[in-house]
């Protein structure tokens, strides 16, 4: 048996009771950009997801090929590692540290020194595309990594390939990770390597790497030692720095993911392919693009038939959401949103799973599922 689990990163259904404490009252991922774009979504439909309360712009079919629902998030935040450790059944007491400010100068003048440069360049929460655009050109002068932040509890580096080698960008990055302890722990340094030519600037998406804070035991831990395959697709096993995990398959994007997942599924092994799609988030909700966004919904939908198709008769399909990034919404930020919860497999079809209490349902299930003992939070939904 396997379960193949995929996160359709920030597309989330509604804004939760305490989004105004975020600032994100009235934000609504997936209705703005149905309603924006009317894109149609008919394969997402039919597993249900018109069902789902909160769920206005899609059909309610007559009879669900999935089971449908939505997950609270009880973890405070709304960035991806928070989603994520919450999925394997890690509840946080605190948030993640963020820096809206940036990060304390006499940090950065440990690090610099630590890595062997003069100096840095920017330190604000900035928007990527933008940093290199406006300090690019003082980069490739000077040499200092562009360092930034943003709503996330993120510490970004980028640097040219050109100027500075990429392992060197990756051991910056090291660095930092082994620095941003304690008070200011992140939950992730990421490297942002980029190329081009002034003016034309691009970002190198493919050679970008996280550097994630370690999670405490989770369920992940318990399937392995249980003796099953756990596969992270895309940047899954940088979220949990790589622990739990008995394979890694690196993606290039939404469509590279969803191939990497299809050719797993063809594979003789039982466990857990966990998949995450990330262009949602990245390339289009931080950047407003409702356009954007719709099209990679169409394209996911447009694939759904080939991922059911692939499901062996004992196997089940996950399709989940970790936060929102409504491309319609202010800002450019995260938005604190109901996750999705569409499921597809034995016995599962027209099931209201309704609104469950917390990601970790889904840890709990995965446990369920494999006949292992789960002692952490969640209820198993089938």
């Amino acid at each position: 048996m396997k379960i193949i689990t995929i996160v359709l990163d920030s597309v989330g259904l509604g804004y939760l009771p305490d989004a105004a404490r975020f600032g994100d009252e009235g934000a609504d991922t997936l209705d703005h950009t149905v309603l924006k774009s009317g894109v149609e979504l008919p394969n997402l439909a039919a597993l249900g997801l018109g069902h789902v309360p909160g769920v206005h712009t899609l059909p309610k079919v007559e009879q669900p090929r999935g089971a449908f629902g939505r997950m609270r998030e009880v973890n405070p935040g709304k960035d991806t590692s928070t989603g994520h450790w919450e999925f394997v059944g890690i509840q946080l007491e605190h948030p993640f540290q963020v820096f809206p400010q940036g990060f304390p100068p006499d940090f950065l003048r440990r690090y610099a020194e630590r890595i062997g440069v003069g100096g840095w360049l920017l330190n604000q929460p900035y928007s990527g595309t933008d940093a290199i655009r406006d300090y690019g050109d003082e980069h490739l002068k000077s040499g200092f990594p562009i360092v930034y932040t943003s709503a996330d509890s993120v510490f970004q580096v980028a640097a040219h390939v050109g100027k500075v080698p990429l392992e060197t960008l990756y051991e910056w990055c090291r660095v930092a990770r082994e620095m941003l302890v304690g008070p200011l722990a992140v939950a992730r340094v990421i490297a942002r390597p980029f190329e081009g030519q002034p003016g034309r600037y691009a970002r190198r998406e493919d050679l970008r790497k996280d550097f994630a804070l370690e999670p405490p035991r989770n369920v992940l831990d318990v399937l392995k030692e249980g003796g099953l395959e756990v596969v992270g697709v895309g940047k899954i096993p940088d979220i949990y720095a790589h622990r739990g995990f008995t394979r890694e398959v690196k993606s290039k994007d939404n469509a590279d993911g969803i191939a990497r997942t299809l050719e797993l599924m063809r594979q003789d092994f039982s466990g857990l392919v966990f998949t995450n799609l990330v262009d949602f988030d990245a390339k289009f909700g931080h950047r407003r693009n409702p356009e954007g966004y719709a099209a990679a919904l169409r394209d996911f939908d447009t694939e759904l038939p080939g991922i059911l198709a692939g499901l062996g008769p004992d196997d089940y399909l996950f399709i989940v959401s970790d936060h929102g990034n409504d491309p319609t919404y202010r800002g450019t930020d995260h938005t604190r949103e109901y996750g999705m919860l569409l499921a597809v497999g034995p016995g599962l079809a027209g099931r209201d799973l309704g609104t469950r209490e917390t990601f970790a349902d889904l840890a709990a299930t995965w446990a369920g599922l494999f006949g292992l003992e789960w002692e952490g939070p969640g209820k198993g939904v089938i």
